[in-house]
C-alpha cells in the first residue's frame, strides 16, 4: 500500500517527530548540509534588495552629533511626519566570479526589480556572462510578481526557502561587506554623495578588493573574458 510522503509528514508533526533527530538512534540530526557552488559563469546569479536609510542633506547624527542642531533639526521633522525614508539596494552577485552589480534605488516595487534585473543582464554580458541558467532570491512580493518572469529569458527562477537567508548566502554576504566596508565605514554628508561613491566602490569591489573566493584576487580576475573598464585610480 503506498501512502504519500504529505500523509506521513502530517502524522510525524503530529506524534512531534517531525525533525529527523527524533527519529535518529543517537538522537542527532543525520542531515548532511550540501553547499551551493556555481560551476561556471553565469550558472547561479544571486538577488537580493536591502534597504537602508536615507541621508538627510546636510548629513545626520553620525556627521554632526546625536545632540547637534542638525539632529535635532531632523529629529523635528520625523515628529512632524516628514521622513528622509529609505533608499533600496538592489543587487545581483555571479556565485561563480562574486562579480557584483549594485544601484540604489528609490522601492523594491515589481517594476523596479524588473528595470534593474534588465540593466544587471546587460552588465553581466558586457563582461563575458552571456547566459545565465539561474535566478536565485528570496520570495519577496517583487520577485514572485509574474511579471518578473519576463527578465528570465530561459533562466530557471530559483526562490530560496523562507526565513532561510542562507540559501541566498552569495549576495547575503555581499550585503555585509557592503554595509562593513562602505555604508558604515565613512561619513556622508548627503544621499547624493553616497549614490555617486557607490559607483566607484562597486568598481573597487569587482576589480581591486582581494576576495578569498578568488584565491585572494579579485571578481574579476575569475572571468574567461577578462577585466574590463576598469579605472586605474578610484580616489
Amino acid at each position: 500500500m503506498a501512502i504519500s510522503r504529505r500523509t506521513v509528514s502530517r502524522h510525524l508533526v503530529a506524534l512531534g517527530l517531525n525533525r529527523r533527530r527524533f527519529i535518529d538512534p543517537t538522537g542527532e540530526s543525520n542531515r548532511v548540509p550540501q553547499p551551493i557552488v556555481a560551476r561556471r559563469p553565469g550558472h547561479m546569479v544571486h538577488v537580493d534588495v536591502k534597504k537602508v536609510g536615507r541621508i538627510p542633506d546636510g548629513g545626520g547624527w553620525r556627521v554632526h552629533g546625536k545632540g547637534s542642531a542638525q539632529a535635532k533639526a531632523v529629529a523635528s521633522a520625523t515628529k512632524a511626519g516628514v521622513r528622509a525614508g529609505y533608499v533600496y539596494l538592489h543587487s545581483a552577485v555571479d556565485g561563480f566570479s562574486r562579480l557584483a552589480y549594485t544601484e540604489a534605488l528609490d522601492d523594491e516595487r515589481a517594476v523596479t526589480a524588473i528595470g534593474f534585473m534588465h540593466r544587471a543582464r546587460v552588465w553581466f554580458a558586457a563582461h563575458g556572462i552571456t547566459h545565465i541558467q539561474r535566478i536565485v532570491t528570496d520570495n519577496g512580493s517583487c520577485y514572485r510578481a509574474k511579471d518578473f518572469a519576463h527578465v528570465l529569458h530561459g533562466a530557471r527562477h530559483q526562490f530560496i526557502t523562507p526565513y532561510t537567508p542562507r540559501h541566498n548566502g552569495k549576495v547575503e554576504r555581499y550585503n555585509r561587506i557592503l554595509a562593513e566596508e562602505f555604508l558604515y565605514a565613512r561619513t556622508w554628508t548627503s544621499e547624493a554623495q553616497r549614490s555617486e561613491a557607490l559607483k566607484v566602490w562597486n568598481i573597487h569591489f569587482n576589480y581591486h578588493r582581494p576576495h578569498s573566493a578568488a584565491a585572494g584576487q579579485p571578481p574579476a580576475s575569475r572571468l574567461a573574458a577578462g577585466v574590463t573598464n576598469v579605472m586605474a585610480s578610484y580616489s
